[in-house]
């Protein structure tokens, strides 16, 4: 398409939703923030056109060229199929949202003309094939499965509101036989796509309601702090509250809080909570007949505004203390530099370049016998699909589905808190990585891109690939005569998605001995409480702030093929036991180990036995070794592993029933891609996933098996979190390992070893098995990695669309 070419690059396909006006912000996105203007970035964006479509994979490091050690991106290669998760193309997104608006019966309203009481389109990505006509095109060279459009229709233009899932296509456009139509089988409720929506009114409630309830008090908040919060660019205070809302008796009710607004350009506010706690009824569209029912203040509760206030101004009144910013809230550097610090720290290299290739189109990706596609969107970011060892799948799709934190307090806001946080979507934060940081500054760096109010937003080096050689050797042994070392090397893809104010890093690294790891660290500020009555909830961490405690539960979806669709789930349980043998006449007290195995879905769900006693495997019971071994993978926690603490949880219900155990397993269907809903936040009750549906008796013997796997923390933040928690601690791993898949271990496969012979302290060889004996100079200067080209984000306009012109009426987020 004529003057299109660059972005459509840049596009990369990749599909997700962002809210622009919050993007860069790095402020609580799941909350009300102070709106800030953004200066259009149109003009400059047109200018680097260019420069972007030569950045789409960028590699950088500080290398000469010497001897036969040359500086190189990654290889380019050919996908052996075309990527057909990848998302929707720019003239395809442009298509659907021409067709859209042409649909009389959706009443559509451009995004930028819309109000609380028009219907707009939140979402249109790729939906997702079904694994059936997926594996059909790519095993038996069958036709790729057709192309639809998901579209998520915000209906506002009703007194009882809903999002509405459809399906358009099949794609191409094609005037007279493309048609939209609910979207219901991939959910347990089937109500012809729609959930209901509670938070229709945003704007009515934010600046209407809570700024009202807020100046109705003004009096008592610049007595107690010296602030108010009346909407106004000089608030010092800000009030918000629980997620999702409170969903009893076909009431939709709140509790919200007073917080302190930082003072500078820190996202310091969750720090920050005041004490003074309101309850209100906002159910229904009419605001007249929402209703205040009552006030929280020292853990004294006030039924009404009017006896606040009078209690208050009473003789005796405790006036409790304030959380106020200052530096010990802020993440610059502060107090005296350790010893030698000024000093570069070490850094890594790759001193003969990536030794990967990728298909910068297709997404897809070989590194040493691994080899997958890469899909991105909305909800879940980042998803591998297709992962094949040594030319055989292990894994059909491996990725995010849902991610809670859970809290708990003294206080209603903490006590109602339980953040689902893909109803936000991690696809539209995962923004520009840090080279040399986030990073390593060689690593090879991906573009991904999202859906928001008729345009496509392109986060620059959202994605990031790289080897690394870990702090540890893979393999070791001495003798008195030699010793024998092999490198750990391994590959890593990562993104980052800054979520309100956690930062979630997912790395997912692949192994020279054919291993799997997936990996979720937490960084960021934590959301606190106030400390007063709250000390069996949390530790009483600065003047007037508790830590909140939370679960941070994370479940992912690990759809297995070994060596095959036909899979077994097998336990082998290591027990104490005593025991007599043949060759003595007394008991011994010792161990065996005990196989068996998981035959149908009503005893799939299990948490990870105490002492790792039970080892987890997915075989394939008809491919065995020479020796009569069941071939497969063994699944086991990295690190922590947790499933959600609180049971039959009140504020969510039916609504997250994947985070009670840490491994469920169920068969495949192309009805059950996912287990979780971006809106099931939104009818916690009867929500459009229930996954404890899933779980209906089914066989699971040689079945196409899928397990679904929780990682996560139990954090009780102490004073170590402030300013930030830090990724060290909060983390959380599993780990797929191949057991009895191979003759061997496949990492002797490896040059990355060396053997030293030596006798009487006398090296008599050294042997490095192929490695470049080529003397490699690094010309190395240890410096920051150049962040001044710090993009962000790149936006195209795609209704109305014209391809002379695609940033038409377009502004950018820097």
């Amino acid at each position: 398409m004529p003057g299109s070419s660059w972005y459509l690059t840049v596009a990369l396909g990749l599909a997700s939703l962002v809210d622009p006006a919050a993007g860069r912000l790095h402020t609580d996105l799941r909350r009300p923030s102070p709106k800030q203007n953004h200066d259009s970035r149109r003009d400059l964006y047109r200018g680097l056109g260019q420069k972007l479509n030569d950045r789409d994979l960028v590699h950088e490091r500080s290398l000469s060229e010497a001897g036969s050690c040359l500086e190189s991106n990654f290889t380019e290669i050919h996908a052996p199929k075309k990527n057909i998760w990848t998302g929707l193309t720019d003239p395809e997104a442009a298509s659907v949202l021409s067709w859209l608006f042409k649909q009389a019966d959706l009443n559509l309203t451009i995004a930028k003309d819309a109000g609380d009481w028009d219907n707009t389109i939140e979402l249109v990505e790729l939906m997702q094939p079904n694994k059936t006509n997926s594996l059909h095109f790519i095993d038996h060279g069958g036709k790729a499965p057709p192309r639809y459009a998901h579209v998520v229709i915000d209906h506002r233009a009703s007194v009882d509101p809903y999002y509405a899932d459809i399906l358009v296509g099949p794609l191409p456009i094609v005037n007279g036989k493309t048609k939209w139509e609910p979207l219901e089988y991939p959910y347990t409720r089937k109500t012809q796509g729609k959930i209901r929506n509670v938070e229709a009114d945003s704007t009515l409630m934010y600046d209407t309601w809570l700024l009202g309830i807020s100046t109705s008090i003004a009096d008592i908040t610049l007595d107690l702090w010296n602030g108010t919060a009346l909407g106004l660019d000089n608030d010092t205070i800000g009030l918000w509250g629980i997620d999702p809302l409170s969903q009893e008796n076909g009431r939709i009710l709140r509790w919200d809080q007073f917080w302190h607004n930082p003072t500078d350009e820190f996202d310091s506010s969750t720090l920050l909570p005041l004490g003074l706690y309101v309850h209100s009824d906002v159910t229904g569209r009419d605001a007249s007949k929402w209703k205040v029912l009552g006030w929280l203040y020292n853990n004294i509760f006030y039924p009404t505004t009017e006896a606040f206030r009078n209690a208050f101004y009473s003789p005796g009144f405790d006036k409790l203390g304030a959380n106020i910013d200052g530096t010990w809230a802020h993440t610059d550097q502060r107090g005296k530099v350790l010893p030698h610090d000024r000093s570069y720290p070490p850094v890594s290299v790759a001193p003969s370049g990536s030794r990967f290739g990728v298909d910068v189109e297709q997404k897809y990706v070989e590194w040493m016998d691994f080899s997958f596609y890469i899909s991105f969107s909305h909800d879940v970011g980042m998803t591998l699909h297709d992962i094949r060892y040594k030319g055989q799948r292990i894994l059909y799709e491996l990725g995010l589905q849902e991610a809670l934190a859970h809290y708990a307090g003294n206080d209603p806001v903490q006590s109602m808190t339980s953040y689902l946080d893909t109803y936000y979507g991690f696809g539209p934060y995962a923004f520009e990585l840090a080279k040399g940081y986030d990073c390593p500054s060689y690593a090879t760096y991906l573009n991904s891109t999202f859906y928001q109010e008729e345009t496509t937003h392109t986060h620059i080096h959202s994605i990031c690939l790289f080897e690394y050689d870990a702090d540890y050797p893979m393999q070791r042994h001495s003798s008195n005569t030699y010793v024998s070392i092999t490198k750990n090397v391994y590959f890593t893809v990562r993104s980052v998605s800054t979520v309100g104010n956690y930062d979630y890093m997912f790395s997912y690294s692949f192994y020279m001995d054919g291993s799997v790891g997936v990996e979720v660290r937490a960084s960021g500020y934590i959301q606190s409480a106030y400390y007063a009555h709250n000390e069996e909830f949390g530790y009483h961490i600065h003047d007037a702030l508790s830590g909140s405690m939370h679960d941070h539960v994370l479940n992912f979806k690990a759809d297995f093929d070994i060596l095959g669709l036909n899979n077994t789930i097998q336990l082998t349980n290591q027990f104490p036991t005593t025991q007599t043998f043949a060759w003595s006449n007394k008991t011994r007290n010792t161990m065996k180990i005990k196989h068996s195995n998981i035959e149908s879905e009503d005893e799939s769900r299990f948490n990870w036995a105490a002492n790792a006693a039970t080892q987890v495997k997915v075989l394939n019971l008809d491919k065995t070794t020479p020796y009569g071994e069941h071939r497969g993978y063994r699944i086991s926690p990295s690190t922590g592993s947790i499933h959600l603490t609180v049971e039959n949880s009140t504020n969510l219900r039916n609504a997250a029933q994947w985070a009670n155990y840490d491994v469920q397993i169920t068969q495949h269907h192309d009805t059950e891609p996912r287990s979780a809903h971006a809106k099931n936040s939104q009818d916690v009750e009867n929500p459009p996933i229930n996954f404890d549906e899933f779980f209906n008796g089914e066989n699971l013997t040689q079945q196409d098996l899928v397990v679904w796997l929780n990682l996560g923390m139990h954090h009780v933040p102490h004073t170590g979190d402030l300013p930030n928690t830090v990724f060290t601690t909060a983390h959380s791993g599993v780990q797929f390992m191949p057991l009895n898949y191979l003759l061997g271990d496949p990492s002797r496969e490896t040059v990355n070893m060396v053997r030293v012979d030596y006798k009487d302290g006398n090296v008599s060889a050294v042997h490095t098995f192929g490695q470049h004996d080529d003397q490699c100079t690094l010309d190395f200067e240890p410096a920051e990695s150049d962040l001044w080209d710090y993009v962000g984000d790149v936006v195209v306009r795609k209704f109305p669309y014209d391809p002379n012109d695609p940033y038409y009426e377009t502004d950018s987020i820097s």
